[in-house]
């Protein structure tokens, strides 16, 4: 009982245990009644057949009274065992109490004496004697008759008085069911609904972030328990919210600040990249802004010497002087302020020193310094990390844009050497002999004849670098509207087209980047040189250059409809054709000058850039393959 009084759960548990337990007994009793009045029918079928069988004899004798035959003898005798097999079926039998005293068996057996003690030896009398026989025997069996109905009513009684009982067990139990039901219904209404209501009403109050609300539940069981525990819990949620608040309130002013210097470093990367070398004008004043959001400074920026192995300052926010190695004495952006922060005062200022570095690369050292008395929180040095990632990302740009401009400087210079010395150099060379030449047979006092040709092959060889130099000028020249060899292609065709008189066809497929400037100056010489020809000697009508990259080679084809070459190839110690063929050398490969089908000349030159080799010859393994990406990107 203490158990049911403290446990709500075990109340619901015993009602639900009494509600189950009369249901089961309900159904078993149903059952078993139901088992005993199994053959009941087949009973009442029987006794009613008895019946029956009772006028079948009597209508039997009847026949054998007008016609004493033996077959109408024999159903007599036939209709007498029927009846006596029936009157002791088993399923006549199965029905009947077990108790003799019962008024049903003992009609049974007082319908099975008369007809075993009287009935069945006069229907044997009457098949062997007279008619006298035969009437008293139709009197007897009418009788009988009405005991067989007497059977047949007490059987139906028997089996409607079982019904009764079922029907009054079925109240029984529904009522008692009714009861326990009620009792765990106001059970659970009065110590269930209402503290669940409450507890609703609670939790609804505290996500309102009410909690002064409170359930006061009074008793033993679970929802008391609870209700006295989120009472409790309430009040301490009331003071830890209110811990919470401010501590939310605090770090959503942090989150503010972290977001505007989030948007300032966002605002400053602009300056940064985009201020040139000039990173003191465009590095400060992002600086102070940071300062004046984070309440730290000054900030000292140095820059690392990989040479002499030591720190630069180059920049400082709130500084009374310019920095020792400033370059630009027209910037102002350290000595801004009227009254600066000096870098330390007598350690009541700490310092952060981070460093500004790309990788293992050191590039740098940023020292900040801030009021002892206000400590740097976690998500300050995070922002100040990011800041020198900034910073380090801007001087690392910056160094690598220098150092690409001196490569790109010397690159153009190696490129106008190597096209003055494959080109220029080789005729003044070529020129140098042919002087020498001259005054050999000058001393030697040769005819003028002789030294005429030799005029004659100054005078060719000095007009052809004339037009080289004019040729290399003019590809130097070229002002490219957009980067590539694509614009270089673009103004040369329409450079030939305006000499020529008609418009010079191009196809352009080439991936971006994909040849060196020197590569492209050789490939735009060969066009230039097949273009110059064509105007000087094919008398062409149209004329097409295609420049297309095809299973890792570069096909550069100059077509024209004009008169061709006389013979499949080209004319001997033709200077322009050689100089084509050392270029294509020159690029590792094949270049070929024939005739056209369709007529005109076709001048083609097949090689593999530099990256598709790079590319073949990449090694397989995974290191290697990282440090070329690496490379690529560096």
């Amino acid at each position: 009982m203490k158990l049911l009084q403290r446990s709500l759960v075990a109340r619901i548990v015993a009602s639900l245990l009494a509600i189950s337990a009369l249901a089961m007994i309900s159904i078993v009793v149903t059952m078993v009644i139901a088992n005993s009045s199994r053959g009941d029918a087949a009973a009442i079928n029987v006794a009613g057949s008895l019946r029956m069988t009772i006028y079948q004899i009597v209508a039997a004798l009847q026949r054998y009274e007008r016609q004493p035959e033996a077959a109408q003898r024999e159903r007599v005798e036939a209709l007498s065992e029927r009846f006596h097999e029936r009157l002791a079926s088993p399923r006549l039998t199965a029905a009947l109490p077990a108790a003799e005293e019962h008024p049903l068996r003992a009609q049974y057996q007082l319908l099975q004496a008369r007809w075993d003690e009287v009935l069945a030896p006069q229907v044997t009398r009457a098949i062997a004697g007279g008619g006298r026989e035969v009437d008293a025997l139709r009197q007897t069996l009418d009788d009988l008759v009405g005991d067989i109905d007497q059977l047949v009513t007490q059987l139906e009684q028997n089996s409607e008085a079982k019904i009764q009982l079922l029907g009054v067990l079925q109240i029984l139990f529904l009522v008692l069911t009714a009861v326990v039901v009620a009792i765990a219904l106001y059970d659970i209404r009065h110590n269930l609904v209402a503290p669940l209501h409450q507890l609703v009403v609670l939790a609804r109050e505290a996500g309102r972030r009410n909690f002064g609300y409170r359930t006061r539940l009074n008793g033993s069981d679970e929802l008391a328990l609870l209700g006295r525990t989120l009472d409790t819990m309430a009040g301490e949620l009331a003071a830890s919210y209110a811990a919470l608040e401010a501590r939310v309130s605090h770090k959503q002013a942090e989150l503010e600040r972290g977001n505007r210097v989030m948007q300032v470093l966002h605002d400053g990367s602009r300056a940064l990249y985009g201020g040139g070398n000039d990173l003191c004008a465009s590095a400060a004043p992002m600086l102070r802004r940071i300062e004046a959001l984070l309440g730290i400074g000054p900030i000292r920026l140095s820059l690392h010497d990989p040479v002499d192995d030591r720190e630069m300052p180059i920049l400082v926010t709130h500084s009374r002087s310019r920095p020792t190695y400033c370059r630009d004495h027209e910037c102002h952006a350290c000595l801004l302020d009227p009254e600066p922060l000096a870098l330390s005062e007598s350690g009541q200022a700490g310092c952060l020193l981070l460093p500004v570095s790309v990788g293992e690369t050191l590039l740098g050292t940023l020292e900040v310094w801030y009021p002892k008395d206000r400590e740097l929180t976690d998500s300050t040095r995070r922002l100040l990390n990011a800041l020198t990632d900034q910073l380090a990302t801007a001087v690392y740009l910056q160094r690598r844009i220098e150092e690409q401009q001196q490569m790109t400087l010397m690159n153009e210079r190696t490129i106008i050497a190597r096209e003055l010395h494959d080109s220029l150099a080789q005729s003044l060379s070529y020129l140098k002999m042919q002087v020498a030449r001259l005054e050999r047979m000058q001393a030697r006092e040769m005819p003028r004849e002789a030294q005429t040709a030799v005029f004659g092959e100054l005078r060719t060889g000095l007009d052809s670098a004339y037009r080289q130099l004019r040729e290399l000028l003019t590809t130097f020249r070229l002002k490219l509207e957009e980067p590539g060899l694509a614009s270089a292609m673009r103004q040369t065709t329409e450079e030939f087209a305006k000499r020529l008189g008609f418009r010079v066809e191009l196809f352009f497929d080439v991936p971006p980047h994909l040849l060196n400037p020197n590569e492209e100056i050789h490939v735009l010489q060969v066009v230039r040189e097949a273009l110059a020809n064509i105007h000087k000697h094919a008398y062409a009508h149209w004329a097409a250059v295609t420049v297309r990259f095809q299973q890792a080679r570069l096909h550069v084809m100059v077509e024209d409809d004009g008169i061709g070459l006389p013979a499949d190839g080209s004319p001997p110690m033709h200077y322009g054709l050689v100089i084509m063929r050392d270029r294509a050398e020159t690029l590792g490969g094949e270049f070929a000058v024939r005739n056209r089908q369709a007529g005109g000349t076709l001048v083609e030159l097949a090689f593999s850039p530099r990256t598709a080799r790079l590319i073949a010859q990449q090694p397989a393994s995974e290191a290697e393959t990282t440090a070329l990406q690496h490379g690529h990107r560096d």
